[in-house]
């Protein structure tokens, strides 16, 4: 390939097949195909790598729920500090979330999508999505759409929110200035939650999917998120005056300046891989940010099974997803978090491994992206060859 179709970057020696695997995916996509994909193996950089016009390796994506893994990075160091506590009820660090039934839900079952407090009766107006502190305003008097425990489903739009509370409440913070000061700084990651306005030019907006007809078929016949009342409807927040469109969330500065927790991250594959690295090994001679026990205890599945919003079988930890549902082959105790444009990231502590994947255009059908499979297979493969 040539020009903006010429896969750029670097691997390290053993993971040439990456590059390889990585350029099949740019032939085999649409011309104005735009990603990176990069690696880290016991904190040490094996892959990186992009192709597509206009962008490099410092290029910056909306990472939708990738924004995920970052938050509960930080709630799982103020468990490892001892600041929170799992087993305490949410209401005993927030007091007016006891309302409407939930004084008993734990900040444990808030971290599996147990809590059933995926929306709110009426939606939300997107500046209210863009902000943590008034999403959990509305919340904290909502009733829950289930028995907190009885049930989990993907708390999409608002978990960020809601823990990010319990992390205000608890230290006087704010969820996205205690990533900023011990994650992001300190290690030097492009991952940010809250995007300073120095950096909007390194930004690139999501493309829309782009479905062919086949796929538009597919599309036509899946569950329906603006049917009114139900739980995809209200957790996706198509259920107000103001349905959510969610391709163009990251779009608005809005969403990128105030980085609400649930969605609104914006990184490059370097600051999602570099985040985990720095997580499980340590980077650039600092320490790992979790000992192997919180990162075990976080990573342990809490929730498998039926998610009622998704409406298919899914797997959660605490905070993060279980990549092994997609990929298998990896390592227990795997964890991270895959964003609906396509973004994947995570860590498997058993490889030392560190994966970030990030992609322009909107993929079908939403979601981790397909190639995401051929790509961490190889990358896996070759890290457990060292």
């Amino acid at each position: 390939m040539s020009g903006e179709r010429a896969v750029r970057g670097t691997v390290a020696e053993g993971f040439e097949a990456v590059r390889e695997e990585f350029t099949a995916v740019v032939r085999e996509e649409r011309p104005d195909y735009s990603g990176q994909l990069c690696a880290y193996v016991q904190g040490r950089k094996v892959v990186d790598l992009w192709a597509g016009p206009d962008t490099d390796g410092d290029t910056l994506h909306g990472v939708y729920s990738s924004t995920k893994g970052a938050a509960h990075l930080v709630v799982a160091l103020l468990v490892q500090d001892g600041t929170l506590d799992l087993d305490r009820e949410v209401a005993h660090y927030w007091p007016e979330f006891a309302a409407a039934g939930k004084e008993a839900v734990t900040l444990r079952d808030l971290l599996a999508h147990r809590a059933g407090l995926v929306g709110a009766d009426g939606g939300f107006t997107f500046e209210e999505l863009a902000d943590d502190r008034v999403i959990a305003e509305r919340l904290a008097g909502q009733r829950p759409y289930w028995r907190p425990g009885a049930a989990f489903g993907y708390h999409a739009y608002v978990i960020g929110a809601l823990t990010g509370e319990v992390v205000f409440r608890a230290t006087g913070r704010t969820l996205q200035d205690l990533f900023e000061e011990r994650v992001r700084a300190p290690y030097g990651l492009d991952f940010h939650l809250g995007l300073p306005e120095e950096h909007e030019p390194r930004f690139r907006p999501v493309l829309p999917m782009d479905p062919t007809p086949e796929q538009r078929a597919e599309l036509d016949a899946a569950p329906v998120p603006d049917v009114p009342g139900t739980l995809l409807s209200i957790a996706y927040n198509r259920n107000g005056a103001q349905p959510t469109d969610i391709e163009t969330v990251p779009n608005s500065r809005l969403v990128r300046a105030k980085g609400p927790a649930s969605v609104g991250g914006v990184a490059s594959a370097r600051g999602l891989a570099g985040m985990y690295a720095a997580a499980i090994s340590g980077t650039a001679g600092r320490p790992p940010l979790l000992d192997a026990d919180t990162a075990a205890r976080f990573a342990q599945l809490h929730s498998v099974g039926h998610d009622l919003v998704a409406g298919a079988r899914r797997s959660y930890g605490l905070g993060f997803i279980n990549p092994a549902l997609l990929y298998p082959f990896l390592g227990a105790g795997s964890f991270g978090h895959s964003g609906a444009g396509g973004s994947q990231a995570f860590a498997d502590p058993r490889a030392g491994l560190a994966y970030g994947y990030t992609r322009r255009r909107f993929p079908f059908p939403g979601g981790a992206a397909e190639e995401n499979a051929r790509l961490v297979r190889v990358v896996h493969t070759a890290a457990r060859a060292r």
